[in-house]
């Protein structure tokens, strides 16, 4: 499948009337079809592209003379396009082996690179493997074997083939990253640092994320040197540095459609703001059940369990707060990546209130909506007021999300196979008849299904220990009753012999 922007059949997606283009310094001039090289010419005309989209025509020049780049940019931009044609354009097919490396997060993003490659490359003689997780070794071994050009994979895989000797990354001229929000929220961070010390000095790497969240701006500069950045982005006055969309949901089934967008965009760390404490309740109630590391803050809420609640959120110790807009008020997360607005905010200005949360210090955020047929109209109109570009998402599917956690897992566990000795994994093969015994048993297979559960919940959403009646607003602890809690940034005191002061 062809990128959808460079269609031949579609009208091409001209600069929003408001668009707002940020360059790096020293910034180069656009380009157009005729400006390129002739190889890229024919390589353009054999997909049948009419006309570069504005990320193309942007990006290509930067990559073209080798100037590392941050690239902000939406899917279905044309973004692969931007990268991959000046890929071709330095890829030499007689030197048969892996010459530039585009590292993405998923094995359907990592076949379809492959397909515009190879879509784009023709008749050159340019080599392109896709690899990735949850597949046997053979067909990208065969890859390898055959001198492949362009590698396409997830870090995982990529890693795999970096240790077992099977990929060299000696002769690397370009890296990309492609959709790097979405890699760091496929838990791939460990897997990119280990890679690094597999990559030659003397390269060009680009970065391309539809938002640069703290944790992405940091990949870059570990990975980039002094990048320039590059985006074509809205001009919103009010909250110029957050992405702002919604999902359609059914009214009542919200609770589990919010779930499913977690389980998707895996925030770093969200606030959830709902309208009334009774929801505040609710939802807190329905993702802690789910597992997730989530709190609440309302007006219910006693002192001293408010005060708890503080001192997780000064410690960066918890991931999901949900609450009402009073009691929020005042409050200052730092390194928020997500607001989530549960409900539509009664009043609009409380929208802006909201969203402001995220998006600061020079990082970008991401504000969703959840909205039902009516509230989605008020919304729409809170967007026109503040001139802010509100795109629609399609809500996950079941399937969707399965697809994501299976590979997300995939990934933990591949990294977790990697970091064992020869004991351990002598140790392991033990188990290999049973996994082999549950996995073809029916009956069976949902034991198979409640071990991998529980390991990708604490894996990615491990929970402090906080006693039940600690969890309810009803009960305020006292200080000298309170439980020690367990998990980040908090001390163990089990085996130690003696009672927690």
């Amino acid at each position: 499948m062809t990128d959808p922007s460079n269609d031949p059949g579609a009208e091409p997606i001209p600069p929003a009337p408001d668009a707002h283009l940020t360059e790096p310094e020293n910034p180069l001039p656009g380009v157009t079809l005729e400006d390129l090289p002739p190889t890229l010419q024919q390589a353009v005309a054999h997909a049948g592209w009419t006309e570069l989209t504005p990320v193309q025509a942007r990006a290509i020049p930067y990559l073209l003379a080798r100037r590392d780049v941050m690239v902000q940019a939406r899917t279905g931009s044309g973004k692969t396009g931007a990268f991959v044609l000046p890929i071709l354009d330095e890829l030499d097919p007689a030197q048969a082996h892996c010459q530039a490396l585009v590292l993405v997060p998923t094995r359907e993003l990592a076949r379809q690179v492959t397909r515009e490659a190879e879509l784009l490359g023709g008749e050159t003689g340019i080599r392109t493997v896709a690899v990735y997780g949850g597949v046997g070794f053979g067909a990208q071994l065969d890859g390898f074997r055959q001198g492949a050009h362009l590698v396409v994979g997830t870090p995982g895989r990529v890693l795999d083939h970096l240790i077992r000797g099977s990929l060299d990354l000696d002769g690397l001229q370009t890296l990309i990253f492609d959709e790097a929000d979405r890699m760091m929220s496929m838990c791939f961070y460990p897997d990119m640092k280990r890679i690094a010390s597999f990559l030659p000095a003397d390269r060009a790497s680009f970065m391309f994320s539809a938002t640069y969240p703290a944790s992405v701006r940091r990949l870059a500069e570990e990975f980039l040197r002094e990048p320039g950045f590059l985006s074509l982005s809205h001009d919103q006055v009010h909250v110029a540095e957050t992405e702002h969309f919604y999902f359609e949901v059914p009214a009542m089934d919200k609770d589990r459609c919010l779930v499913r967008i977690i389980e998707v965009e895996n925030p770093e760390s969200a606030l959830i703001f709902c309208n009334t404490k009774m929801r505040v309740n609710y939802v807190a109630t329905v993702l802690q059940r789910f597992g997730y590391d989530a709190d609440q803050l309302s007006a219910d809420l006693s002192q001293n369990a408010r005060e708890r609640v503080m001192d997780r959120l000064r410690d960066h110790t918890l991931r999901f707060l949900v609450a009402t807009d009073v009691a929020a008020r005042g409050i200052d997360i730092t390194k928020l990546s997500h607001v989530i607005n549960y409900e539509v905010p009664e009043d609009p200005e409380g929208y802006i209130h909201r969203v402001g949360r995220t998006g600061r210090a020079g990082a970008s955020g991401i504000a969703f909506t959840l909205v039902d047929a009516a509230e989605r109209f008020e919304l729409q109109r809170i967007a026109k007021r503040f001139g802010i570009d509100m795109e629609p998402r399609p809500l996950p599917s079941h399937e969707d999300v399965q697809n994501i956690v299976s590979q997300r897992l995939t990934a933990v566990l591949e990294a977790k196979l990697r970091s064992r000795d020869r004991l351990k994994i002598e140790r392991m093969q033990r188990m290999i008849p049973l996994a082999r015994s549950l996995s073809d048993n029916e009956d069976e297979l949902p034991l198979l299904g409640m071990v991998l559960d529980d390991y990708y919940q604490q894996a990615l959403y491990s929970v402090p220990e906080i006693p039940p009646e600690d969890r309810s607003p009803e009960r305020a602890p006292r200080r000298d009753d309170r439980k020690p809690r367990r998990g980040r940034g908090s001390r163990s005191t089990r085996g130690r012999g003696r009672k927690p002061r």
